[in-house]
């Protein structure tokens, strides 16, 4: 019975979600997504499994310990997902077309600062919480490619 539950799939009551505008170049795609889900385990430490090591005892960083779904919406919907995750209080992370144009931390934040909420103009969003509550979110997206 103990082999049993060892071998279970694991069922995470969480969901790590990344929704892309579906207009991005392939580049972008890959960049917007490597940004959005770098914010999430600083204010959900428990997505965060234990560090790596090969059979060389060589050490490697932690990363998530579930995995990372990817979806793509139109604009419309990357908005109303905004929207429904600012409602619900989820983590979030968000990239603005003004980011492609920027080249550091410090006028990212403020080409996001210079916006006001329903004005920016969103590229992608990554969200974490429970498993129902980010579904409800990402109404209208659909699965990345």
């Amino acid at each position: 019975m103990d082999t049993e539950k060892e071998n279970a799939p694991v069922r995470f009551d969480t969901k790590i979600a990344v929704l892309l505008r579906e207009d991005l170049e392939t580049w972008q795609r890959l960049n917007v997504t490597a940004f959005l889900v770098s914010g999430l385990g600083t204010v959900a430490p428990q997505v965060i499994g234990e560090p790596y090591a090969d059979a060389d005892a060589t050490v490697y960083l932690p990363m998530f310990r579930q995995p990372v779904l990817v979806f793509e919406g139109t604009r419309e919907v990357l908005t109303a997902a905004h929207g429904r995750a600012l409602s619900r209080s989820l983590p979030r992370s968000l990239f603005t077309s003004d980011l492609f144009g920027t080249g550091n931390d410090r006028d990212n934040r403020a080409a996001v600062r210079a916006v006001r909420t329903a004005a920016l103009d969103l590229v992608g969003l990554a969200v974490h919480g429970p498993r129902n509550a980010v579904d409800k979110v990402l109404k209208g997206a659909r699965m990345h490619p």
